[in-house]
Formats: structure tokens, sequence, C-alpha cells
């Protein structure tokens, strides 16, 4: 699997200017919802819900918000590049890079695939600073393509 195959140009947001950790979900979940054609609500409602079950900030401002959901037909991600944001991550650090991760609740392991997918990618140094410097959704996205390997 390849991280192209699962993410879109116009799913990569630049600059999010979000306030905390639910209305960065918020927003993640309505460009969500436009290009799933599902509720929004729900989407929100089953990120927040996994949330609870502990946080999806993995550390080094980076977090991998993900869910199933019952409706959705594929894997969706979508990747937003942020103001620093407190993410209650594992080492409390404020996260500014966040891959969203939405799979079918049948998806199995294609789920733990697309994860191992995109952690692989926020270890990679060179990619992590490119993404943090990047300035525009058209570059972080290039830089997300560029960093893609296979496996």
């Amino acid at each position: 699997m390849r991280i192209s195959e699962i993410l879109s140009a116009n799913a990569v947001l630049a600059n999010v200017k979000a306030k905390n950790k639910k209305q960065l979900l918020t927003e993640l979940a309505e460009l969500a919802a436009k290009q799933t054609n599902l509720d929004k609500n729900v989407i929100i409602d089953a990120l927040i819900e996994r949330e609870r079950l502990g946080t999806t900030g993995i550390g080094y401002g980076v977090a991998l918000p993900h869910t199933r959901l019952a409706k959705l037909k594929k894997i969706f991600c979508a990747f937003a590049r942020t103001e620093p944001v407190d993410f209650e991550s594992v080492d409390a650090k404020p996260v500014d890079l966040i891959f969203l991760l939405l799979v079918p609740e049948d998806a199995g392991a294609d789920h733990l695939k697309a994860l191992a997918k995109l952690s692989r990618l926020l270890r990679n140094e060179p990619a992590v600073l490119s993404l943090r410097q990047g300035k525009t959704a058209k570059e972080l996205y290039n830089t997300i393509i560029k960093y893609d390997t296979e496996d």
C-alpha cells in the first residue's frame, strides 16, 4: 500500500488555525465529510469516541487520529499542518502535523497497514522537516508523495 492510494491532493490542508483538539478534529471531519459523502457529525463523534480510548497524539508534534466507520466504502486519508495544538499527546507536546485516517468497518489488516505506512513516514526526519517547512497544500502533498515508498 502506498499513501498516494488513500490520500488525494484535495485532502491536504496547510496552515490550519484550530484553537484546540476538538476544533481540529471538526475541521478534518468536515473535509472528510465532503469527500466521502458521510455525515460530518458521524465522523466527529467516531473520532472523539476513539480519542476517549486513548490519545492518538503519538509524540514529536504528530497525531494520527483514526477510526472505523460502517458506511465508508474505502479508506480515506487527510493531512493537515496546523499551528501547534494541545492534543493530549503521549509526550505532552503540542501537535502540528496530523494524518486523519478513516477506514471501513470491515477493513481488517488494511487499517493496520495504513497506520503503519503513515507512522513510517512520520518517523522519517527529512520528511517531517519538509512537512513543517511546506507553505502550501500542494507543497505538503508533494512532500508526502516524495517520501511515499513501496513496502
